[in-house]
């Protein structure tokens, strides 16, 4: 499976900075962070009540 090294995160950022502004970027990676921890949480409680079957 292919991973993104430094190079394709530093590409990425650029474009996210040139499609959205310097502006709107603290809040996409705020957004971004909460949604990644509602999904986590939501896998974790799955696998805590698999594990009690």
């Amino acid at each position: 499976m292919a991973t993104i090294g430094i190079p394709g995160l530093i590409i990425i950022l650029v474009v996210a900075l040139i499609l959205f502004g310097p502006k709107k970027l603290p809040e996409l990676g705020k957004a971004t962070g909460e949604t990644l921890k509602s999904f986590r949480d939501a896998v974790n409680g799955k696998e805590k009540e698999n594990k009690k079957e």
